[in-house]
């Protein structure tokens, strides 16, 4: 029978390539759990990168008007945009 080399070597393609998908599809789903980690512990990093760069421009922010702040409401006797010294003396 010529035909049955033929079906000899398609069934042990099929094998083959039966083989071979079981590997590739069990490194495809290492690969995307590896990348979802990889990607959640970016993410958090990224997270806590903008929560510094935003308590950073808070404060930097409350450092510039902090000054003038402490002029004129802390102590108004130092109130400069008034004119003068205002300090009441005892005279």
């Amino acid at each position: 029978m010529p035909y049955t080399p033929t079906l000899a070597l398609i069934a042990a393609g099929l094998i083959a390539v039966a083989a071979i998908s079981v590997r590739v599809i069990r490194s495809l789903r290492r690969f995307a759990s590896a990348r979802t980690l990889v990607g959640d512990r970016v993410g958090d990093g990224v997270g806590l990168l903008k929560a510094r760069t935003a308590a950073l421009k808070v404060a930097f922010a409350e450092r510039r008007r902090r000054p003038e702040q402490a002029r004129s409401r802390a102590n108004p006797a130092y109130d400069r945009r008034g004119g003068g010294d205002r300090r009441i003396t005892n005279g």
